[in-house]
């Protein structure tokens, strides 16, 4: 198997958000459905005709970026008539995506990741007031050199590297004076550009830790299966697959670095040569060929092209 499935995070939401699937697919529609229950909310219909201002809230852009991939991965297997793991041999998510990515390899229940995205969400808003955080973007710089200038930057605040996505893009999250700093010193290592994120709060980085303290509280209490193929999880930057470490990496991933850039490395020293992006958007099919040129990525977010994918796959 030379393929993986790779589910996106905050910041692929739109309005429209899975209207043709659920046009197209009564497998979409169950997911929204089951979804909906769950969080005793019509997500759906947010999803559909906004407003935007409520669907880009964290406690509603989360579930409803879940609900999107968990609707393709649905019609994948059921128009398809393909389990997952005859589809891909591991599953990555980003950030949030790693609960899509545990939801698609049957390890969480899409009702138990509707909801613990939903309080997953609500946590991380209440863990840091309005405006004291912020998140920047930096283009043109790698990892060790923006982990410099954020030590340069913080002085006697927080701020860290976020994700590392590959490509010389990275986030960096805390303190929003000294996420300002921050893009000042990674300029004076040569980064291109530094641009602060619309963001509303500064996620992955320790001042979230009222949030994974909250998740794993929560943790507690749903039931992990054994995943039906490896996830990559985004703080190891390598498989794993036993139900009570996976919980433990979930909660340490509100606080912690997204290791995408070496989680891709990692599939393909696997032997993966495609990322198969399930969901809205194009952000992580669009990063493959910039961290590794001879892999490929394939977005797979319209009816057209899931029916084109199923017809080679």
């Amino acid at each position: 198997m030379s393929r993986a499935f790779v589910f996106p995070g905050q910041g692929s939401q739109a309005v429209g958000m899975g209207t043709d699937l659920s046009q197209a697919f009564a497998a979409a529609r169950e997911v929204f459905q089951e979804v909906d229950e769950s969080l005793k909310q019509n997500l759906s219909k947010l999803m559909r005709e906004g407003p935007e201002s409520d669907l880009v809230l964290t406690e509603n852009a989360q579930p409803a970026l879940m609900a999107v991939s968990m609707a393709v991965v649905a019609v994948l297997e059921k128009e398809g008539g393909r389990p997952l793991a005859s589809l891909a041999s591991h599953v990555a998510g980003h950030s949030l995506g790693e609960y899509s990515a545990l939801a698609a390899a049957g390890a969480l229940k899409i009702a138990d990741a509707a909801r613990l995205l939903k309080l997953r969400g609500q946590s991380m808003q209440k863990a840091v007031p309005v405006g004291e955080g912020a998140m920047a973007a930096l283009l043109g710089i790698e990892l060790e050199p923006a982990q410099e200038a954020c030590k340069e930057a913080a002085q006697g605040e927080v701020v860290a590297v976020a994700n590392d996505n590959g490509g010389g893009q990275v986030v960096v999250s805390g303190h929003k004076a000294a996420v300002e700093r921050a893009i000042e010193a990674a300029k004076a290592r040569g980064c291109k550009r530094g641009m602060l994120l619309p963001v509303s709060a500064p996620f992955h980085c320790r001042l979230m830790q009222p949030a994974a303290d909250a998740m794993a509280r929560a943790l507690e209490t749903v039931p992990l299966a054994t995943p039906r193929v490896p996830l990559i999880a985004n703080v190891l930057a390598a498989e794993i697959t036993e139900p009570g470490a996976i919980k433990q990496r979930l909660v340490e991933q509100v606080t912690g670095l997204v290791r995408w850039r070496e989680s891709v490395q990692y599939m393909k020293s696997q032997g993966v040569e495609t990322l198969a992006e399930c969901g809205a958007g194009k952000v992580l099919s669009g990063l493959v060929r910039r961290i590794d040129k001879d892999m490929n990525g394939l977005a797979l977010n319209t009816p057209a092209d899931i029916e084109a994918f199923l017809k080679t796959a």
